[in-house]
């Protein structure tokens, strides 16, 4: 706790430190909560992992222009209780920077908001409560003045998960398609899964150009990026105790994208009828009473600054996100599990083909989804 309370104290905090416990259970960066004494404000102390965010200047830059924009947004507009509805950062003592750089480790404190809850329960209820707070999250920041930087480039880009891929193949480093890697003896252990792989790479090859729509859209100046949150889970907006809605957290990822990515990147975990990693595609489908609510919640907040073009393809985001996925995770799973944790040794296959299983289910439902956002 020494270390942590030597870092707390280059902050501009408000009281004297009472603890400092572990909070939450995030997979990226270490979160902290600071109880202070009296009536000083508590506070959330993060060690943000710059093996991932390698930028965290840009980072940092990005949530402040965020966060002062909606900020001044509900100011002018007379909200109440504003500093639970929007994360505030704290300043390093005589400093401009809100992160702090120390032996290598970079942190950042922001004002810990009270009384506020989040759910891991996906239903037609928090569905719409989601597609409203992030459709509104977008439109508080359609003209948001300051330039942001892609803290993770490329993120959403199908284009270059796909060029990942035929990277894969052509290199079949571990010997997954054709059985053999030259000079590695074979893993007898490893299931052979060649013949399959080959089948899944010939249905990606089958959706490829359509599945990269945006990046063509984009270079034919038809589709405009805006400001995402790009990580879209129920998990990372705050309620208050009578369920409304006070903030979007999580801002890590938020950075310039289509606005595909919040869309497709919710409906792909949330509209998943069985968990990503089900053996058995029988059980996958795409739940559309998900899709409804959480598209009416979307369209709702942000159709005040939509496109026809943005709105019409919303059935293509929903499609293209477990494709994405499913690319991803075939590529990782050809290149010998590099990037994803895994849990046993063909997951990563188990992955991809639950995903392409999906796809297909979205695929199904394009019409309807299209009929229902055109009655919306």
């Amino acid at each position: 706790m020494s270390e942590l309370t030597s870092i707390i104290s280059r902050f501009a905090i408000e009281g004297d430190v009472k603890s400092v416990e572990p909070l939450g259970s995030g997979l990226i960066n270490d979160t902290f909560k600071v109880v202070t004494e009296g009536s000083a404000p508590d506070y959330v102390l993060q060690r943000i992992n710059n093996a991932i965010f390698k930028d965290v200047s840009m980072l940092q830059h990005n949530i402040e222009a965020v966060t002062g924009h909606i900020r001044a947004k509900l100011e002018a507009s007379g909200e109440s209780d504003i500093d639970r509805k929007v994360l505030r950062f704290i300043k390093v003592k005589d400093s401009e920077d809100s992160w702090l750089e120390e032996d290598g480790k970079f942190w950042r404190i922001s004002v810990f908001i009270p009384d506020a809850f989040t759910y891991e329960t996906v239903n037609p209820e928090y569905s719409y409560c989601a597609g409203k707070a992030f459709g509104n999250f977008e439109a508080m920041l359609a003209d948001i003045p300051d330039t942001l930087g892609e803290t993770i480039p490329d993120f959403h880009n199908m284009e270059l998960r796909l060029s990942q891929l035929i990277e894969a193949v052509e290199n079949d480093a571990v010997g997954r398609i054709d059985g053999s890697e030259d000079g590695v003896e074979v893993n007898m252990d490893d299931p052979d899964h060649g013949e399959e792989v080959m089948d899944m790479l010939e249905d990606i090859d089958n959706y490829g150009i359509e599945m990269c729509k945006a990046e063509q859209l984009y270079r034919d100046g038809l589709l405009p990026k805006r400001v995402c949150h790009c990580d879209t889970k129920v998990n990372n907006m705050l309620f208050d105790k009578d369920g409304n809605i006070l903030c979007v957290i999580d801002l890590d990822t938020v950075m310039p994208s289509y606005v595909f990515s919040d869309f497709g990147d919710f409906l792909r975990t949330a509209a998943n009828t069985a968990p990503e990693d089900e053996p058995d595609t029988s059980k996958i489908s795409f739940n559309m009473e998900i899709f409804k609510a959480f598209a009416r919640g979307y369209i709702e907040s942000a159709g005040c600054f939509l496109t026809d073009v943005e709105k019409e393809n919303l059935p293509y985001a929903a499609c293209m996100f477990p494709f994405m996925q499913a690319v991803r995770f075939l590529a990782d799973y050809i290149n010998g599990d590099t990037y994803y944790k895994t849990k046993y040794i063909d997951h990563n296959f188990v992955r991809a083909r639950a995903q392409m299983a999906l796809f297909h289910s979205a695929l199904d439902h394009v019409d309807e989804m299209r009929e229902f956002i055109a009655g919306l």
